[in-house]
């Protein structure tokens, strides 16, 4: 492994990895390896998936954490580390940093979530709250650095983290040697190619399947233009791969050995999301899920047997909630209704009367009667309803209509 201020841009290698392999011997989980019948059977090859949401801190991120502090010289650890993250890398410094014996300081947005938060100081580190978006909460980390000398730990740009990553390809190679292809979240890049150079050293056969957020992917424009392109504004649910431009290092090797760069939707990761908990009954945040939707998003173009990675199960509850709710709603299993009635007495029961007739199961209802939009005997009723799929949503709505109400969304 190397210090902080030689060969940055070094090539990572096979040996890297293996070396990081075995210094992460009794630190990082070997994570289970979990076969899917559901995702089996829809892309018609046998489907595993490799749960890094199981991972100690609860995602691949103190691999890569661990082999970059413990390549520190001892003059760089006494200096202690910093990082800046809005959750994952966090708590992989924080725990990598506590069991290496070194302080560690940790930025964080001050948006992040609560747990994050907490999870990160019982880590260990002193955790400061500062900016509103990770780029402000970056730079305020390497002023940091600079005006201490402590060593900056970026999240997927140097050479160690990409070779902690990369134990994850070694481990799915022992877990299923039969592997043809291998699918996995790309934010800045650190995960996919630290995971690429393991697999296609020794298997370079294996395709290698990258999956980014349709509205954080950075990679397709950068791979067209042959260096790295930075994205205005990156939007996406799945804050562990929203990243606004690829690391230097980590771009050179997927460009040069990841087959192929795949986006999906909003709906997509939330549908994936929901899938990994009702089939797999595993927890995994939208970034983990990735793959996954990849996987419901084009299922005919994955060759099996097929790993994906499920990189991170750190999801905020109330973001779980909303994503859970978002997916039921893609798959027409949550609906949303505002009807407009006449405000007499009865009108509410009529009304639950007509979704009681066509199976619709009432969650909750919101009744108005002042609004100024309204006439003055009129009233607006907003209904969340549990459905059973897109026809029975169709079904939902013709038979308010049906009944006289007027259903405006």
């Amino acid at each position: 492994m190397s210090s902080s201020t030689t060969d940055i841009l070094r090539p990572v290698t096979l040996d890297d990895v293996r070396g990081a392999q075995k210094m992460l011997s009794g630190v990082a989980r070997t994570t289970a390896m979990e076969g899917s019948r559901y995702l089996s059977q829809l892309v018609g090859e046998p489907v595993h998936l490799k749960c890094e949401n199981l991972q100690r801190t609860g995602s691949f991120k103190l691999r890569g954490a661990y082999v970059r502090i413990a390549g520190l010289l001892p003059e760089e650890r006494a200096a202690g580390v910093v990082a800046a993250s809005a959750g994952n890398h966090a708590q992989g410094v924080a725990l990598a940093s506590s069991l290496l014996g070194v302080r560690a300081t940790v930025f964080m947005p001050r948006g992040a979530p609560l747990p994050k938060i907490s999870a990160t100081r019982d880590y260990g580190a002193e955790v400061r709250l500062q900016g509103q978006v990770v780029d402000e909460t970056l730079a305020a980390a390497q002023e940091y650095a600079a005006e201490t000398g402590a060593v900056f730990i970026h999240p997927f740009d140097h050479p160690d983290i990409i070779a902690g990553q990369g134990t994850v390809g070694l481990e799915i190679l022992e877990q299923c040697p039969e592997v043809r292809t291998v699918v996995v979240g790309i934010g800045g890049g650190g995960l996919a190619a630290g995971v690429a150079v393991a697999v296609k050293s020794v298997r370079p056969d294996v395709r290698i399947v990258g999956v980014q957020a349709a509205g954080a992917a950075a990679y397709p424009p950068s791979l067209a233009a042959g260096h790295p392109v930075a994205l205005g504004n990156p939007v996406t649910m799945a804050d562990g791969i929203r990243v606004g431009r690829p690391g230097d290092v980590p771009f050179a090797i997927v460009r040069d050995l990841v087959d192929e760069v795949r986006t999906v939707s909003e709906d997509e990761l939330s549908t994936a999301l929901l899938l990994c908990l009702e089939r797999a009954k595993l927890v995994v945040e939208p970034a983990g899920a990735s793959p996954v939707a990849a996987l419901l998003h084009d299922p005919g173009a994955f060759e099996g047997p097929v790993v994906a990675v499920l990189s991170g199960g750190n999801v905020d509850p109330l973001l779980l909630q909303r994503v859970l709710r978002h997916g039921m709603a893609a798959q027409g299993r949550y609906l949303a209704v505002r009807v407009r009635l006449t405000d007499r007495p009865g009108a509410l029961a009529a009304l639950l009367g007509v979704l009681s007739g066509v199976d619709a199961n009432v969650l909750d209802v919101s009744h108005v009667r002042t609004d100024p939009r309204l006439g003055l005997t009129e009233a607006e009723v907003e209904l969340h309803l549990e459905t059973k799929g897109p026809a029975h949503c169709a079904e939902v709505g013709q038979a308010l209509r049906a009944a006289g109400h007027t259903v405006l969304g």
